[in-house]
């Protein structure tokens, strides 16, 4: 399982009910692709920094869960044919920023590193 995080933008036009349960059956589509931890974080509507299909405003929703890539690029395929979303990105978080931190290396195969004094 790798961290993901999932920006998606969609239409202003669209009713809060309406966004709301395009991002219930996104989180389910996740969660039936075995995905883990599936969190939506709904940002509600701001201005476009430009303009994106004759759009000024857009509905910001971030989506994080943990899964394998081949349940992220399903999403990625829908929401790339979805009429209701402006933009997305789908973006795998580096290990550290998800809370998890990878194994110690063992100290045989690191080289040690020398100090250096400045003559004092």
């Amino acid at each position: 399982m790798r961290p993901y995080e999932v920006m998606v933008i969609f239409d202003a036009g669209l009713e809060d009910d309406a966004v709301r349960g395009l991002v219930d059956r996104y989180t389910k589509q996740l969660s039936a692709a075995g995905a883990k931890s599936v969190k939506a974080d709904n940002w509600g509507k701001r201005r476009l920094a430009y303009p994106v299909k004759h759009r000024n405003e857009g509905y910001y929703v971030v989506i994080e869960a943990n899964g394998e890539p081949a349940a992220l690029k399903d999403l990625d395929r829908q929401l790339g044919l979805a009429d209701d979303v402006l933009r997305h990105k789908v973006v795998r978080l580096p290990d550290r920023a998800a809370g998890r931190s990878r194994p110690a290396a063992s100290s045989e195969s690191t080289p040690a590193v020398a100090a250096s004094t400045n003559g004092a």
